[in-house]
C-alpha cells in the first residue's frame, strides 16, 4: 500500500498515521489461518470446529415462513427507523412470560436493536465523555469498551476468575477509578466462561450502582439458553429498572445470527437516549425481520428446543474432555465450555510439548489434532469450546464426540 497523504489523516482512535502498519494479528485471524494451514496439510480431513460462537443451524422453518409472509407486505418495505409496536409489545410479553419481569412499558421502555453489537456500539455515544471510566469484565466482549475509548473514555477491567465463580469482584475497583466511573457492563450467561449470575449477585449490582451513581448495562444475549429452570433477567431484580437496561437478542436464542435483531429494555430515560442516538446512526432493521423476531419472542418453546440440544451436546463434551484429563464442568447455560488450558501434552511416545499460554495449546490442537478452540489468556489460561460444532442430528453428534475422543486419545495433559 503506497504511503500517500491519506495515511496522515486517519483518526488517532484507529491508529492515526500508523493505521494499517501494525503487524499484530487478531486472535481469531490466527485461528482462521491455522485452520487453513491444517486443511492444506491434511487434504480432505474434517476440522472439528468448536471455536465458532454462533448456532450451527438455521432459524426454524416456521420463522422463515413468517419472514417470507412479512416481507411480502407492502407496508413493511420502507425505513423502520426506531421500529413499530409489534416487536416492542412482543418484547414486553416475553420479558414477563419468560423472565418474570413485570411492568415493562412497550412504548417507552423497549426499543429494537440491529443485534446486541449495534446497541453496544451506540450506547457509549449517549453516556461517555472524555475521561469517564467504564467498568467491564475480562475476558469478555469488548465492543462497548472499544467505542467508549473512541469517545475518550477509559476502561477498567475486572477479571473473571474461577475462584469467584467468574463473577466480577465489584468491591475491588479502586476508589479513584470508581469516582470517575459511569457505566458497568456485565454479561450473563457469560461469554466466554459460560458462567451464570445469581439473584444475589444482581441484587449486589443494583446496590453497587445506586451507591456509586452507575448505569448498568446487562448484555443478555445468552439469557434464554439455560439448561434448567427459568432464564434469570437482571431486570427482574428489585430496583434494576432504576439503574439500567438489558440487551436481548434473537441471534443465539432463535438461531437468527445473521438476521440482526434484538431489543433494549429497561430504564425509560436510557432507552430514550439510546433511541435518539440510534436515530442518527441507522434507519432501523427491516420490519419483516422485526416482526419475525416478534413471532419468536411469542414462541419461546423454540429456544427451549435449542437449549435442550446444547445441553445434550454439553453432557457429551464434558464426558469426552474429562476422560482426556480436562477439569470440564457443565455450565448452567450458554453454548460455551470454559476449561483450564494444559501446560504440557505428553504424546504416546513419551515426548512432551510445553505450552506457555492458552494460545499455544489452541494452535497445537488445530495443527496436530484438527480441533479448533478459542484461547483466552486475559485472566489465566483457558480454552473455550463451543457446542455449536456441525452435526446434523444426535447420532452425528455422537460421531463427532467420538472423533474428538479418538483424536485426544493417547495424549496425557498436565495442568
Amino acid at each position: 500500500m503506497s504511503d500517500t497523504y491519506i495515511q496522515n489523516l486517519f483518526a488517532e482512535r484507529i491508529g492515526g498515521r500508523q493505521y494499517g502498519k501494525s503487524t499484530a494479528i487478531y486472535k481469531f485471524e490466527k485461528i482462521k489461518r491455522a485452520k487453513r494451514a491444517a486443511l492444506a496439510a491434511n487434504p480432505g480431513a474434517e476440522i472439528i470446529d468448536m471455536g465458532v460462537g454462533e448456532p450451527d443451524e438455521m432459524a426454524f422453518p416456521e420463522v422463515v415462513e413468517q419472514l417470507h409472509a412479512e416481507a411480502r407486505k407492502p407496508e413493511n418495505r420502507g425505513y423502520s427507523d426506531n421500529g413499530d409496536a409489534v416487536l416492542k409489545e412482543a418484547a414486553a410479553r416475553y420479558l414477563e412470560r419468560v423472565c418474570g419481569v413485570k411492568g415493562i412499558n412497550p412504548e417507552t421502555e423497549v426499543l429494537h436493536s440491529i443485534g446486541s453489537k449495534a446497541a453496544l456500539s451506540i450506547l457509549p455515544a449517549a453516556l461517555i465523555n472524555p475521561g469517564d471510566y467504564v467498568l467491564m469484565t475480562t475476558p469478555g466482549y469488548p465492543v462497548f469498551g472499544t467505542h467508549s475509548r473512541y469517545y475518550g473514555g477509559l476502561v477498567h477491567n475486572l477479571q473473571l476468575t474461577e475462584a469467584n465463580r467468574f463473577l466480577p469482584d465489584l468491591d475491588s475497583v479502586p476508589k479513584d477509578i470508581l469516582g470517575k466511573a459511569k457505566v458497568l457492563v456485565i454479561n450473563y450467561p457469560n461469554n466466554p466462561t459460560g458462567a451464570s449470575a445469581t439473584a444475589e449477585f444482581f441484587a449486589h449490582v443494583v446496590d453497587f450502582a445506586v451507591r456509586h451513581n452507575l448505569v448498568v448495562i446487562h448484555d443478555a444475549a445468552y439469557a434464554a439458553l439455560v439448561f434448567a429452570g427459568k432464564p434469570l433477567s437482571f431486570l427482574a431484580t428489585p430496583g434494576a429498572k432504576e439503574v439500567g437496561i438489558e440487551l436481548h437478542s434473537t441471534s443465539k436464542s432463535f438461531n437468527m445470527t445473521g438476521w440482526r435483531c434484538g431489543f433494549v429494555a429497561g430504564n425509560e430515560l436510557l432507552v430514550k437516549a439510546y433511541g435518539d442516538v440510534k436515530d442518527n446512526t441507522d434507519s432501523g432493521q427491516f420490519l419483516a425481520i422485526q416482526h419475525a423476531a416478534a413471532y419468536c419472542l411469542d414462541h419461546p418453546g423454540i429456544t427451549e428446543k435449542i437449549a435442550a440440544k446444547y445441553s445434550r451436546r454439553m453432557d457429551g463434551l464434558v464426558r469426552v474432555l474429562r476422560a482426556a484429563g480436562f477439569d470440564a464442568r457443565k455450565p448452567q447455560g450458554s453454548f460455551f465450555l470454559y476449561v483450564k488450558a494444559p501446560r504440557t501434552a505428553i504424546k504416546p511416545d513419551g515426548s512432551k510439548v510445553a505450552f506457555k499460554n492458552a494460545e499455544e495449546i489452541s494452535q497445537w490442537l488445530i495443527t496436530e489434532k484438527l480441533i479448533s478452540t478459542v484461547p483466552w489468556d486475559d485472566a489465566c489460561a483457558y480454552l473455550r469450546f463451543s457446542v455449536t460444532f456441525n452435526a446434523r442430528h444426535p447420532a452425528d453428534e455422537e460421531r463427532v464426540l467420538g472423533e474428538i475422543a479418538s483424536r485426544l486419545g493417547g495424549v496425557r495433559f498436565e495442568f
